[in-house]
C-alpha cells in the first residue's frame, strides 16, 4: 500500500502513485530547470516533450517489450481458448502495433518509407494514426475511451480478467484521458488552445501498459 505523506497527515492508497510524482517532476521541476539552452539547445522541458524525443523512444521500447512479455504469458496460460487468453493475445498485438507506429514502422531508423501512406500522413511518415481522417476525428476519442476503460470500467466490471489492468494502475490511464479531453475541449473554448503536451501524457499510457504486463508476468496464476 502506497503512502502519501503531507503536513496534515498520511494518506494510504492502493494505487500506484508514479503518475503523480512524474507530473510533479515534469511541471514542478523540469519546467523551470535552468541551463537547457546551453546544453541541449532548448529548455529541458521542451527537449523532453518534443516529437521523436526521449519520451517517444521510451514508449517504443515499453510497447515492444510488453508485446514480448504478452506472448510469454500466453505460452504459460493453460486455457488457450479462454476469453482471458484471447484478450491477452489482442492486447499483445496492439502493443506491437503501437510500437511500430511510434517509429513509423522503422522509417525513423532506416529512412525507408511507404510513399503511398507517407504522402497522406499529416506527419509525412509511414504511420496510420496520422492519416487525416483517423487523426482528426477518431484518434483522440478512441484514446480517451480506451483509457477510461483501462483506468475505470475494466477492473470494476471484469476484475476476474487478468488481461485488463488492475485498479492500482488506474492513474496511468485516467490522467491521459483527462488531458486529451481538456486538450480537445480547448479547441471549442473562447480562450487560446492549450499547449500540446501529448508526449508527456502518452508516456504515462505506455508505462501503465508496460507495468501491467510486467506485473502479470510475475504474478499471474496460469490456469
Amino acid at each position: 500500500m502506497a503512502v502519501i505523506k503531507t503536513p496534515w497527515g498520511s494518506i494510504l492508497t492502493k494505487l500506484n502513485l508514479f503518475p503523480i510524482y512524474y507530473l510533479i517532476f515534469i511541471y514542478g521541476f523540469l519546467y523551470i530547470f535552468p541551463f537547457g539552452e546551453n546544453i541541449v539547445g532548448t529548455s529541458w522541458f521542451y527537449y523532453v516533450r518534443k516529437e521523436d524525443g526521449i519520451l517517444e523512444s521510451l514508449q517504443f521500447f515499453q510497447y515492444f517489450i510488453s508485446f514480448i512479455i504478452g506472448f510469454f504469458i500466453l505460452f504459460r496460460i493453460k486455457k488457450k481458448k479462454s476469453l482471458n487468453s484471447l484478450l491477452w493475445l489482442g492486447f499483445s498485438i496492439l502493443c506491437f502495433f503501437l510500437a511500430g507506429e511510434e517509429i513509423s514502422w522503422g522509417e525513423r531508423i532506416t529512412g525507408i518509407s511507404l510513399d503511398a501512406v507517407a504522402n497522406l500522413s499529416i506527419q509525412g511518415e509511414t504511420n496510420l494514426h496520422n492519416l487525416p481522417f483517423f487523426h482528426n476525428f477518431l484518434l483522440d476519442p478512441l484514446l480517451q475511451a480506451l483509457c477510461i476503460f483501462f483506468g475505470w470500467i475494466g477492473w470494476r466490471r471484469f476484475p476476474y480478467l487478468t488481461s485488463l489492468p488492475s485498479k492500482k494502475f488506474s492513474l496511468f490511464f485516467l490522467f491521459v484521458s483527462l488531458f486529451f479531453a481538456y486538450y480537445d475541449l480547448s479547441w471549442a473554448s473562447t480562450i487560446e488552445h492549450i499547449r500540446d503536451d501529448s508526449e508527456i501524457f502518452e508516456f504515462l499510457l505506455s508505462t501503465g501498459i508496460f507495468l501491467h504486463f510486467w506485473d502479470n508476468l510475475k504474478n499471474t496464476k496460469y490456469k
